[in-house]
């Protein structure tokens, strides 16, 4: 039971983690592109502000949770008298899981910093840069939920 849960924080962070970076990616960022500069900045900053604090938390959960459910199969293991070998898809989705979780912070420290200071001072173009390296990192990690998706799915066949 106590596993199961810790696979559902799990798999519901992975959710309104990824989900959320597709949405600001394939909808709410083309969607903005209809408005003036300083609309679109003050949109793209009030929901990014609200989604790195949601994904900040999901990646949370989703390190907390991956890393408990590690130790869980460890210590059962080690109980049953059995060596503990992780699986290489599940060795790929903790380290591409980590990168993620960098690149999480690399956003919120680098250039979310700077795109909230511009649109402070009202300086659309240094914005719209820090909204384009955003979009950069953002689609980056996209890629590496991807193929962490794949690898385990191709992982779960064998």
């Amino acid at each position: 039971m106590g596993y199961a849960i810790l696979r559902s924080i799990h798999l519901l962070g992975v959710i309104a983690w990824v989900g959320g970076m597709f949405f600001v990616i394939s909808s709410l960022r083309p969607a903005a592109a209809a408005l003036e500069p300083p609309q679109r900045v003050a949109l793209l900053r009030a929901a990014l502000g609200r989604f790195l604090d949601v994904a900040g938390i999901a990646a949370l959960l989703v390190l907390v949770s991956g890393v408990w459910m590690i130790g869980t199969t460890t210590r059962t293991s080690v109980k049953a008298g059995i060596g503990v070998t992780m699986p290489i898809d599940s060795l790929v989705m903790a380290a591409l899981g980590l990168a993620m979780i960098a690149v999480y912070g690399w956003i919120r420290l680098g250039p979310w910093q700077r795109l909230r200071r511009a649109a402070d001072a009202q300086a659309w173009a240094d914005a719209g840069a820090a909204l384009a390296r955003i979009r950069a990192l953002v689609v980056f990690n996209l890629v590496l939920a991807l193929v962490i998706v794949v690898v385990t799915r191709l992982g779960a066949m064998a």
